[in-house]
């Protein structure tokens, strides 16, 4: 069925549309990685901006890495990340599955209780005081089981369950598998999309986890990469500042942490983006 000029031009349109909000979407991923690769002199002498390198050099990357808490806090990062992606998937997809069967008691209760923990929280200082009582002050663990458990997280995984047929458990039961075979043989196979749904979210979640690694970890050798990168900012190098280090300026030293802290996920995203397309359907729709 071939297209009416006007409906060409309306589509034309949309793309010319959909390409300038791509160009500015990678304009700045672009002038932060040409700046962090620009010798001083070529910042200096374009007032800052550099789109497109003329001479390429990696000092700044080698200082972030030899000279500052950044590779350290790498480590830290990682380590929360991995540890509060396994648990706090498990404990989200076990808790779901408890919500989505139909004949819990008190279940409605139960389901209120999480959406109104996602309208009103306890508080900053309940919570800082919750965890220096349980002695997990700078402490990774302290990010860690504070955000095991995601109220939106576990409404995704609670309306994945609720479409598994109930005719699974029921033949389960005829052959005399119990509740927790059932859990581990039958809904974990099946859960694999919402499963990597939820390693997704919790995995961006406690990789750039900033305010709550701030609040509880005060140690230097203990501070998420997101913290370390914000004092890199916000206090550079004094010797740079100075001038005593010509191939670098503090500017080119930021960006290479900017792209240090973003390049794993920025990897990653183009793979993984249709699972966070289909978490985001799944909690808008059955939620």
């Amino acid at each position: 069925m071939s297209m009416s000029m006007g409906e060409k031009w309306f589509q034309w349109l949309n793309y010319f549309f959909l390409l300038l909000i791509a160009i500015g979407s990678v304009f700045p991923f672009l002038y932060i990685i040409s700046v962090s690769l620009t010798p001083l002199a070529d910042v200096m002498k374009h007032g800052g901006f550099i789109l497109i390198p003329r001479h390429v050099t990696f000092e700044a990357y080698s200082h972030v890495f030899t000279r500052t808490n950044v590779p350290r806090s790498m480590l830290n990062s990682l380590y929360i990340t991995f540890f509060g992606t396994i648990l706090s998937t498990m404990l989200t997809l076990a808790m779901g599955y408890g919500l989505a069967k139909r004949e819990v008691p008190g279940k409605n209760v139960y389901v209120l209780l999480v959406v109104f923990t996602i309208v009103f929280s306890g508080g900053i200082i309940p919570s800082y005081l919750i965890v220096k009582y349980l002695g997990l002050l700078n402490s990774l663990w302290s990010i860690i089981l504070s955000f095991l458990i995601s109220p939106f997280n576990l409404l995704i995984a609670k309306a994945f369950l609720e479409q598994l047929p109930q005719e699974l458990e029921e033949s389960t039961e005829v052959d005399g598998a119990g509740e927790l075979t059932y859990f581990l043989k039958i809904v974990i196979p099946l859960s694999k999309p919402v499963i990597a749904t939820l390693s997704l979210f919790n995995a961006v979640f406690f990789w750039n986890m900033y305010f709550y690694g701030a609040l509880y970890i005060t140690k230097q050798e203990l501070l998420p990469l997101q913290v370390a990168l914000k004092q890199l900012i916000a206090s550079p190098d004094p010797s740079l500042m100075m001038g005593q280090e010509m191939p670098l300026s503090p500017e080119t030293l930021i960006m290479a942490g900017v792209v240090v802290s973003t390049l794993p996920i920025a990897i990653l995203y183009p793979f993984l983006q249709k699972y966070f397309i289909k978490g985001a359907t799944l909690g808008a729709v059955k939620g």
